[in-house]
């Protein structure tokens, strides 16, 4: 039996290279080593964009094509809907009642997320108890791997935490404890184009997947540099150089980086030269990707029938597991009252 692995991805917009360096590029690899689950969620989609459901459901069908361009097999990966899957909302109310908000408030990762997003009139519940949404999403599908970065980690001890307070309460082993996975290749959280922080489509500072040509060829012209390489002759510095950032994530030639970045800090090499040599090393990357994408995008009826495959079978091992867990709490009332009570 293979280990089972639960991921996913907030349908809200498509995909950027942050998302393939983060995690993408990983579950291409591991849905041949692994029972992997893949998460649209759209029900944490809305805790900030309640107001524009359209929007979340438009990107369902956005995000799915972005996994089978960069070559997420749907046959091997089980790719789900979230908001389809009813046993996930009644676990998150079990759990609820098993932890304190202050505990939801210290959690590092929501502190985190807070400082990027602008609860004009306050936050919502529901994005506070966003990592009890992601325990259940967690634990309903007994995953016992979760690919995060090291920023997920607290997601992760909290997922744990509620599994032993579950477990000890009801005196049972039906939820298992999750292990975070992470990669040794994993580059992080990577920065935006501005370098002002993480790649971010609320900071349109991101590249997608499925960028054309000529709009990332003008991204990367507006990528930040060396304020202070005003002319050719100037000597430069490649730290906190977003071109050269990406060119030491992404190039592949890295002989020529280093006697770019040599060249560049004694003075004599143009930003342009530079922005010009990581939009081709980007173009080779993208253009794949961009082009298997248009073809799925031809069918997208084909893309929803692969969705609803998926989320049936996830239905499935859902329905499983919460008749293990309503067992335990002896809240089994669909079984006949007599059998209950023989076999609480």
């Amino acid at each position: 039996m293979k280990k089972r692995i639960l991921t996913g991805d907030r349908p809200t917009g498509k995909l950027h290279l942050g998302h393939y360096c983060g995690s993408l590029q990983h579950r291409v690899r591991l849905q041949d080593e692994y029972d992997q689950f893949v998460m649209l969620a759209d029900v944490q989609a809305l805790t900030d964009n309640f107001k524009t459901p359209e929007v979340v459901r438009q990107n369902i069908l956005e995000v799915a094509l972005d996994y089978l361009a960069v070559g997420i097999d749907f046959s091997k990966s089980t790719v789900f809907i979230q908001s389809m899957i009813p046993e996930l909302f009644e676990l998150t109310v079990y759990f609820l009642n098993l932890v304190s908000m202050g505990r939801l408030q210290q959690n590092p990762t929501v502190k985190t997320e807070l400082e990027s997003k602008s609860f004009k009139h306050g936050i919502p519940a529901g994005f506070m108890c966003y990592p009890v949404s992601q325990a259940a999403d967690i634990t309903l599908f007994l995953g016992e791997l979760v690919p995060v970065g090291e920023d997920q980690h607290p997601m992760i001890e909290q997922t744990n935490e509620l599994v032993k307070r579950f477990n000890t309460i009801y005196k049972t082993d039906v939820l298992k404890k999750a292990k975070a996975l992470t990669d040794e290749n994993d580059f992080g959280r990577i920065q935006g184009i501005d370098g002002k922080g993480k790649m971010s489509k609320s900071m349109n500072n991101f590249i997608s997947l499925s960028e054309d040509t000529d709009t990332l060829r003008k991204k990367v012209r507006k990528m930040f540099t060396d304020p202070g390489h005003l002319n050719i002759e100037d000597p430069g510095k490649v730290e906190g150089n977003m071109v050269f950032y990406f060119l030491d994530l992404f190039g592949k030639d890295k002989a020529t980086i280093e006697a770019m970045k040599e060249h560049y800090k004694r003075g004599g090499l143009a930003d342009s030269v530079c922005k010009e040599y990581l939009f081709e090393v980007l173009e080779e990357m993208i253009a794949p990707f961009r082009e298997r994408r248009a073809l799925y995008a031809q069918d997208p009826a084909a893309i929803l029938l692969l969705l609803d495959q998926g989320t049936k079978r996830a239905q499935e091992v859902a329905k499983e597991t919460m008749y293990k867990i309503r067992r335990a709490m002896k809240i089994n009332y669909n079984e006949p009252l007599v059998q209950a009570i023989a076999k609480p």
